[in-house]
């Protein structure tokens, strides 16, 4: 049986998601940030006869994101992406690749990237304080959007400046960020923050000022700050220049991410 999550079920699903927590910290941010009652987010579980909890479905915008046990067939919530013609679906390899074989289903474009996790201050950059770095508030948004746009690598949606200023405002993310002359040089953002953890998003570079270590010394403020407040970072990367990095900074694979866009 499917049916709408409400508050009733939260200890429920809370329990059921904590089983992989770094993997649902996007399942786990939104419900504590958003709960079960937004025009722009909807839960949907899907329950044994026993009313065991057994499958997540969240929709927050227009995109999705679920995690289900072994027992799970994924056709079982096609009519949950009866409105949509494009669907935009993210969660662990495992899960969502299996509705890859559904023919009705029209997936967006597929990213498969690796995930790891960041549990312990080790080989932290050092000189953090050469540089000022800030935490940056709903008036920075424009200058991180003009940041992000010169950045070949990044695709982005028409409304992430709005999702960027939601996070912010909402206390669901935060961006930190060095600037110079009063341009936002280097930055990187959390998004889904939650009681356990937060995944680490859009580190990125100015092309003019790349080979500082500015992305460097930002992560590693980061996970000073998450590590004192007693949770844990997680990000995913798909770039094996990248993941050498980050994995110097003290992440460590746990598995893979699929993303369609």
């Amino acid at each position: 049986m499917i049916r709408k999550l409400t508050e009733q079920d939260h200890e429920q699903v809370i329990s059921f998601l904590k089983k992989e927590a770094a993997f649902n910290l996007f399942l786990i941010g939104d419900i504590e940030a958003f709960g079960y009652d937004q025009d722009f987010q909807e839960l949907w579980g899907q329950f044994t006869i026993e009313n065991e909890l057994h499958a997540v479905l969240l929709r927050f915008h227009d995109s999705f994101i679920t995690y289900f046990g072994n027992s799970f067939q994924p056709e079982a919530f096609m009519n949950q992406f009866i409105n949509y013609d494009h669907i935009k679906l993210s969660g662990k390899s495992e899960v969502v690749e299996q509705f890859e074989n559904l023919t009705n289903l029209k997936l967006g474009k597929k990213l498969h990237t690796y995930f790891c996790e960041c549990t312990v201050e080790t080989q932290l950059v050092k000189d953090t304080s050469k540089e000022d770095i800030k935490i940056a508030t709903a008036l920075d948004v424009d200058r991180i959007m003009h940041l992000r746009k010169q950045i070949t690598e990044f695709e982005l949606a028409d409304n992430s400046g709005k999702l960027l200023r939601q996070a912010i405002e909402t206390n669901t993310g935060r961006t930190y960020y060095i600037e110079k002359n009063g341009e936002i040089i280097a930055c990187a953002s959390t998004s889904a923050e939650n009681s356990l953890s937060a995944m680490v998003v859009g580190v990125c570079t100015h092309p003019n000022y790349r080979g500082n270590r500015y992305a460097s010394q930002i992560v590693s403020k980061m996970i000073q700050d998450f590590i004192a407040e007693g949770r844990t970072l997680c990000l995913f990367y798909s770039n094996p220049a990248a993941g050498r990095i980050y994995k110097r900074l003290g992440f460590e694979d746990i598995g893979t991410w699929t993303m369609y866009r």
